[in-house]
């Protein structure tokens, strides 16, 4: 069993991943129940609750899953070697190590979160230079989207950096610099320049159409908007966040219509990472909304609260992400690429998640069972995904291939 949970470096990253994602949103259940329902019993944690749960979702969560799915198609996007287990398990210890150790900080300390974040950290260095190998050793002529891959990833090792720094000197800054560069140097550019690159052949497969338009010039838009956002977010320019949310929402809304985001719809699979990605440009939209009240009106308080947030982390990457796991699971496993009632259902669950977290902050209502609400069926969602797919990471593929 080890030699094939071993065999492959997205069996050790996802299998990392799905078990980091249940103890992640577990641990946010019980901090969202004890904080509104029982705030007697309310836990005091060594740093912010909000810190923590940013900490276990971009950095402890996301780079399992991201770096699983790179480690697989770096060599083929590449025509190169594939990655040796040498390089990719040292990895995959390391960060699960980290992921693990924090838990315990919790619990026993800050100083075992400082210890998890260097591990996570040493983990990361490696999985980076493994990319780096495949990047330096092929000759292919065109790597754009592995090396826009490569610095997204380089950033997020670095706002990683940062949250280190926030650890051991309680400046601000560097908590705030983890977050704007792990959403927008890291996260956004990631699932991005991914959906660049196998939306379209994905789509192209599905429907055996010749060719599917990918014009660079919006990806270039995305990415360079992105990264503005993050900046004017560290200075606080949140009146101007407009001027690249705007642009990021058109071009990934483009995006969308090119790619037949109707037509995908008469492919279940194909039609999950289609409304993921239809998600970014929705949530684009109502961060320009939010930033140009602000502008008009010299405010600093969001109007729309955390929604926009939400529509792009829940609905585009947590969509994304699963949509794209359950794809290379499904392909890698020696497994048909068909879904059944029960996953269907699944994803649309995580669609009403969404829309559930961001209405808590839209509507004038009580919200707080909202919060809540969202986070069980989050977690009910995935449970079902893990309980389906866990085995396949160290079960032998179905069709007797090796990998």
């Amino acid at each position: 069993m080890l030699n094939n949970f071993t065999a492959a470096p997205h069996r050790v990253m996802f299998f990392a991943g799905a078990i980091q994602t249940l103890l992640a949103m577990a641990w946010w259940l019980f901090e969202l129940t004890t904080r509104y329902a029982f705030p007697a019993h309310m836990v005091a944690w060594p740093i912010f609750p909000t810190a923590i749960h940013s900490w276990l979702l971009l950095s402890g969560m996301l780079p399992f899953f991201i770096f699983g799915f790179l480690m697989t198609t770096f060599p083929r996007w590449m025509n190169g070697k594939e990655i040796p287990a040498s390089r990719y398990v040292p990895a995959f210890v390391l960060m699960f190590m980290g992921a693990l150790i924090f838990y315990a900080g919790l619990f026993f300390g800050k100083a075992l979160i400082v210890g998890a974040t260097l591990c996570l950290l040493a983990g990361w260095a490696l999985a980076l230079y493994a990319l780096l190998r495949v990047l330096l050793d092929t000759t292919h002529l065109d790597k754009r989207h592995p090396i826009m891959l490569f610095i997204a990833m380089f950033l997020g090792w670095l706002g990683l950096a940062g949250f280190l720094v926030w650890l051991l000197t309680e400046a601000h800054f560097f908590l705030q610099f983890f977050l704007r560069v792990g959403l927008w140097g890291f996260v956004l550019p990631v699932f991005a320049t991914v959906a660049h690159r196998m939306l379209p052949f994905f789509t192209s497969s599905a429907f055996s159409q010749q060719e599917i338009p990918r014009p660079f010039w919006p990806w270039w838009i995305m990415l360079a908007a992105s990264v503005t956002h993050g900046l004017l977010e560290i200075f606080g320019m949140l009146g101007w966040l407009w001027l690249c949310d705007i642009p990021l929402a058109l071009s990934s809304l483009y995006f969308s219509y090119l790619w037949g985001f109707r037509r995908s719809f008469r492919n279940p699979l194909l039609a999950v990472l289609h409304v993921g990605f239809a998600w970014m440009g929705v949530a684009m939209l109502l961060y320009a909304v939010q930033s140009l009240w602000l502008f008009a009106h010299h405010g600093t308080d969001f109007i729309w609260g955390l929604a926009p947030l939400h529509a792009l982390t829940i609905g585009c990457y947590a969509t994304l992400m699963i949509g794209m796991g359950t794809r290379v699971t499904l392909g890698h496993s020696g497994l048909p690429f068909t879904i059944d009632t029960s996953i269907k259902l699944m994803f649309v669950g995580i669609q009403i998640t969404a829309l559930m977290r961001i209405l808590a902050d839209l509507l004038p209502l009580p919200t707080v069972w909202m919060y809540i609400g969202a986070t069980i069926l989050w977690l009910v969602c995935f449970v079902a995904w893990v309980w389906r797919y866990l085995p396949a990471f160290w079960r032998p593929r179905a069709d007797g291939q090796p990998g």
